[in-house]
């Protein structure tokens, strides 16, 4: 870091950009290479069992105790929804994540996926990323500015460097991540995007999960791929609804190990009776993908269901259903793991059953739509609806299947997707919770502005305190040497207990002979509101508005202790100053 500290900071950028992509390459490939290696080592120690209940039942409860406890007792920290905490770390916390999120992560989920766990790599790689690139900048001394491009570096990175895909990355980064990117920040995003795919391919070869046996796209098929957008974009309104409803009545159970258990048996029997919940799934979207059916027999009690032609897509159609529950089991258990994947297998699964159930309907005539199309179609028109990131999706579909013949199809059932999913759901499943707290930077400057500024960047402390029992002799002599109209008054312990303004006592102020017979009691003003320190400023323009006051107390939430004033003229002039600089951007 001693070279890169002498280099201006557009250049440390510049090459610390190209260092974090090789880095969070590394780390993508670590952690496949984990999860893989637990797979296989379970699988030969349990072989005889592999069908039976200990793997598909015990095992991924096991794996999420071991990553509860690697939570609880090793970092002492919460870990899951990545992709939701780096959003958090831009806007709540100056783009800085801890440093034991480098490795933690990977840690976590690999035994989460590993023993099979119905979750996702994706975002706790792309949380890696974003700590790995927020800490080269913290250790550098770069700006807040540079920090978070940087940190969208490492999250770009992640994406690149587990699909294979560099463009895709960049996408994620624009349309989820950071949403008021500058042009001179596409550089670095590039140049780590780029080092990253190089550093998966030398490790990983050429193969991704995802290769497919397509179809030529038929002009003819449009009409379907209308009906799969639609049905794509109920299943993100059905898919993010699900999830944050069971979040919240499981989180109501505030006994960890025990909501950990009553998860575990949860997630156990789903797997047990839908095979294709185990693990990340992607093996069997490997199987839809080239065009073949999904073998049942000797995995699961309900095998009879693939006997039937019908009864395949109703089958299909469970899975899609439940791979919410098992999901959010898992990460609500004490597994780590993202919904990226959930959604990509969700996705593939609604392509199928609508594919699956054309065919059936059409049953002889001329008339059949290609199945392995609609799966790889159907896994972006869910990411499209449920991240709320059309362009992501369309082209990390295509970079990582090689699908760039369905370009039309892609486009088109994204598009519809992310349009019906947007009439109902205005945030993705990322942003929904963040946004409810205001804390969530959007495409909107004027509402990124507000939510980058801090109530610390605003508060001003050169007024003079006065004790609320000092005589009036006091407050002149106070008032005096105070180039401020107004005094906040606190009590013994220093908390807050209101104002006087030197208006209030003009008319007194030489009255010398009141100067010990009258107190600050006596004029002093209850405020119209507080301010709180860790307050979003979107709230405290709120209570601007509603009070239509010109200066705000601003206390400590512990103790209402007094810390200073925000007035009206500070913001605006703090927001102008922001302003120019998303301008110059």
């Amino acid at each position: 870091m001693r070279f890169i500290s002498r280099l201006s900071e557009r250049n440390q950028l510049l090459v610390l950009s190209v260092l974090t992509g090789l880095v969070v390459g590394l780390a993508a490939v670590l952690l496949k290479s984990l999860i893989s290696l637990i797979q296989r080592g379970l699988a030969e120690v349990f072989g005889s069992v592999w069908n039976g209940a200990v793997y598909f039942i015990v095992l991924p409860g096991v794996g999420m105790l071991l990553a509860l406890l690697f939570c609880r007792l090793v970092i002492k920290d919460n870990i899951g929804h990545g992709v939701t905490k780096a959003l958090q770390a831009i806007s709540r916390h100056e783009s800085r994540i801890k440093p034991h999120n480098m490795w933690s992560s990977i840690a976590a989920s690999s035994v989460t996926i590993g023993f099979g766990g119905s979750v996702g790599a994706e975002a706790p790689i792309v949380y890696t990323g974003a700590a790995i690139g927020s800490n080269f900048a913290r250790k550098a001394g770069m700006s807040y500015r540079s920090m978070t491009t940087l940190l969208g570096c490492g999250a770009a990175a992640a994406v690149a460097g587990i699909f294979k895909a560099p463009l895709a990355g960049v996408l994620f980064v624009l349309e989820i991540l950071l949403f008021n990117i500058s042009m001179n920040s596409m550089m670095p995003l590039l140049l780590s995007t780029v080092s990253a795919t190089v550093v998966s391919y030398v490790f990983l070869g050429r193969s991704t999960p995802f290769e497919c046996a397509l179809t030529p796209f038929n002009l003819a098929n449009i009409p379907f791929y209308l009906i799969l957008g639609l049905f794509c974009g109920v299943c993100s309104i059905y898919f993010i609804r699900t999830t944050l409803w069971m979040e919240d009545k499981i989180g109501k159970i505030k006994h960890s190990y025990l909501r950990w258990g009553l998860c575990a048996i949860g997630l156990g029997l789903l797997i047990f009776l839908f095979p294709p919940l185990h693990g990340e799934g992607y093996d069997s979207l490997g199987v839809l993908l080239n065009g073949h059916e999904l073998s049942l027999e000797g995995q699961t009690p309900l095998a009879f269901l693939s006997r039937s032609p019908w009864s395949v897509p109703v089958f299909f159609l469970l899975i899609l259903l439940l791979k919410v529950f098992s999901m959010t089991l898992t990460n609500a258990g004490g597994g780590v793991g993202g919904t990226f994947g959930p959604t990509l297998f969700v996705g593939a699964i609604a392509g199928f059953f609508v594919a699956r159930t054309m065919n059936l309907l059409m049953a002889g005539t001329s008339l059949s739509v290609p199945e392995q199309n609609f799966v790889l179609v159907g896994m972006a028109g869910l990411m499209a609806g449920v991240m709320q990131a059309p362009m992501t999706a369309i082209f990390l579909i295509a970079e990582i299947s090689g699908g760039y013949d369905l370009f039309l199809p892609l486009i088109l059932t994204a598009t519809i997707a992310f349009g019906t999913t947007r009439l109902v759901e205005k945030y993705s499943i990322y942003t929904k919770r963040i946004a409810q707290r205001g804390e969530l930077l959007t495409h909107d400057s004027d509402q990124a502005v507000l939510t980058l500024l801090k109530v610390s960047d605003v508060i001003e402390t050169d007024f003079s305190p006065i004790k609320i029992d000092d005589t009036l002799g006091a407050l002149v002599e106070v008032v005096s040497g105070s180039s401020r109209n107004i005094f906040p008054v606190i009590d013994s312990k220093g908390r807050f207990q209101g104002y006087v303004s030197l208006e209030d006592i003009r008319k007194d102020m030489f009255r010398s002979g009141e100067y010990e017979t009258m107190h600050v009691f006596n004029f002093m003003r209850s405020a119209d509101e507080y301010v709180y320190d860790d307050e979003s400023m979107d709230t405290v323009m709120r209570k601007f508005e509603t009070t239509s006051a010109w200066n705000l107390p601003v206390v400590r939430r512990s103790d209402r202790a007094y810390i200073g004033f925000v007035s009206k003229s500070k913001i605006f002039s703090a927001y102008r100053d922001e302003l120019k600089v998303f301008s110059q951007d």
